[in-house]
């Protein structure tokens, strides 16, 4: 979970660096993550549609939707608002899986995940650069925090099923979803992306899609999606030194704070 954590922190760079759109950059990725993932499955000789049964099918095109949802909407709130305020937008993602799973598991939230609530909308009015929607960072944020909601969902989703099929097999059939779901808009633009759009695309694909995902969906078969949650909610991090070091793209001072209160509370929240 960890490895995955540090992989997932360096997209967010790739997504910043890619000059197509977030469809076509999505797209892309999913390709990429296919080809990687079933030369995977052909080595580990378990084809991914062998074992597979209808109710199985289903919840894989279900969680390939969402997936797609999420990774659209993430690439928008980071192209929009940039890396810090988009990656951070996503970090709410914490309370929404309290929620889901309130609902789906009958967990009701603790005192301290009511906190949790409070402190990241806390974090969220610090981190926004105005209330205003004509304000393309602030709409870049709200595209992160409807990333966060969404990725909470399929955390959840992958919960339920994680322990049913290998990671691998997983991963696979979601990025071909996100193909199915996608392709027919993009196809055009992929067609006419520059070169260093396909070698970031390639590196997105290979290695923060295809190996990433695959230990993240692994991990969950055993660790459930609340502490999940605690340790992505480190991925900000990751992103926005990264974006320091190689863009120049120094967070500010605001935006530290927020950040700093929402990873914060995630963390104090989930140490028990």
């Amino acid at each position: 979970m960890h490895a995955a954590t540090v992989l997932f922190g360096l997209s967010a760079i790739f997504g910043r660096l890619i000059v197509s759109s977030a469809a076509v950059l999505v797209c892309g990725r999913a390709l990429f993550g296919v080809i990687f993932l079933g030369l995977l499955c052909i080595a580990m000789h378990d084809r991914p549609w062998s074992d597979l049964s209808r109710r199985g099918l289903f919840s894989l095109i279900l969680s390939g939707m969402l997936l797609t949802a999420h990774y659209v909407t993430f690439f928008l709130g980071i192209k929009l608002g940039g890396v810090a305020v988009g990656s951070l937008g996503f970090a709410c993602f914490p309370v929404f899986t309290t929620l889901c799973e309130a609902v789906f598991f009958q967990e009701r939230p603790t005192a301290r995940e009511y906190l949790l609530i409070l402190l990241v909308t806390i974090g969220l009015v610090l981190i926004a650069p105005s209330l205003s929607l004509t304000d393309t960072a602030t709409v870049g944020l709200l595209w992160g925090v409807s990333s966060g909601a969404i990725y909470a969902v399929l955390a959840v989703a992958n919960r339920l099923s994680a322990g049913t099929m290998p990671g691998v097999k997983v991963s696979w059939w979601q990025n071909l979803v996100i193909i199915a779901c996608l392709l027919p808009f993009t196809a055009e633009g992929l067609a006419a992306a520059p070169a260093w759009d396909w070698l970031w695309i390639g590196c997105l694909g290979v290695l923060c899609t295809g190996f990433a995902y695959t230990l993240y969906i692994s991990s969950l078969a055993v660790l459930k999606a609340r502490l999940a949650a605690l340790i992505i909610a480190l991925e900000p991090v990751y992103s926005i030194l990264a974006a320091w070091l190689l863009l120049q793209d120094a967070p500010a001072l605001r935006t530290l704070l927020g950040g700093g209160l929402i990873i914060g509370a995630v963390i104090w929240s989930g140490r028990r």
